[in-house]
């Protein structure tokens, strides 16, 4: 299953540990690591288990899963500039005082409010959750909407893909599969979020590629590997080094 798949079906306890289980293993859902089950990890002298391991890893891969979550897109968060500065004080431990001092706005009052309109914020998006669980459970009109990757630079209607969508897009132009060929690259910006979606798949998490391997992976699905390249990155699938000696996937 897709990692942001994963991310987007978890559920809230889940999302705030930052991880999932499978039947063999834990699986990070800010990235996609998998600690297998039934082994003892070592590090730095200190042997762990399978799960704490993977609490281990969020912590120095992440830092928390609140500083990975913070540091999405507010496309996906929601929030203003403004308001995720204020959480990253609030989490950091600052006094409404310190908050104000650091921020420079207003006096103490004013961050109280702004707690206050947090608080309103976090209990609407509570109602909304709810309303939409009930939802599901009636409305057997809606169509299956595939999940935004967490790493996407826009989310707007180019994101509004149907599985159906999906599949009907990928056949065209993957006539061979999806693990084939390209036949062209797509004129509309909805089909090449589906394209550039299924060819992000063929790169490993975790794996660092020169730019000669990235060409290399990308002239095997089409032959303007500079163009897939590009839009892989403005995309937001794929990140690279500024002088251009490193890519990776983004994660």
């Amino acid at each position: 299953m897709d990692i942001s798949e994963s991310f987007w079906n978890a559920s809230l306890e889940e999302l705030k540990q930052g991880f999932i289980e499978e039947s063999d293993s834990y699986v990070c859902l800010l990235c996609g690591e998998k600690i297998k089950k039934g082994i003892i990890y070592p590090l730095e002298g200190i042997f762990y288990e399978a799960e704490r391991y993977m609490r281990v890893h969020i912590e120095s891969s992440h830092q928390s899963v609140f500083d990975y979550l913070i540091g999405l897109d507010k496309k996906l968060t929601g929030l203003t500039d403004h308001q995720n500065q204020l959480l990253r004080l609030f989490y950091q431990g600052k006094s409404d005082k310190e908050v104000q001092s650091e921020m420079e706005i207003g006096s103490t009052s004013t961050i109280r409010h702004h707690r206050f309109a947090l608080k309103e914020k976090e209990r609407q998006a509570r109602t909304f959750l709810t309303i939409m669980e009930l939802l599901k459970e009636k409305d057997q009109h809606a169509p299956a909407f595939v999940p935004p990757h967490k790493t996407a630079t826009m989310v707007d209607d180019r994101y509004a893909v149907t599985e159906k969508e999906q599949k009907e897009i990928t056949e065209k132009f993957f006539p061979e599969g999806i693990n084939g060929r390209l036949t062209k690259f797509p004129p509309k910006e909805k089909q090449r979020l589906i394209v550039l979606r299924e060819i992000a798949k063929r790169f490993e998490s975790n794996t660092i590629y020169t730019e000669k391997e990235i060409n290399q992976i990308l002239k095997d699905i089409y032959d303007d590997h500079v163009l897939i390249r590009r839009y892989l990155i403005s995309y937001g699938f794929l990140e690279r080094k500024m002088d251009g000696s490193q890519y990776w996937l983004k994660k």
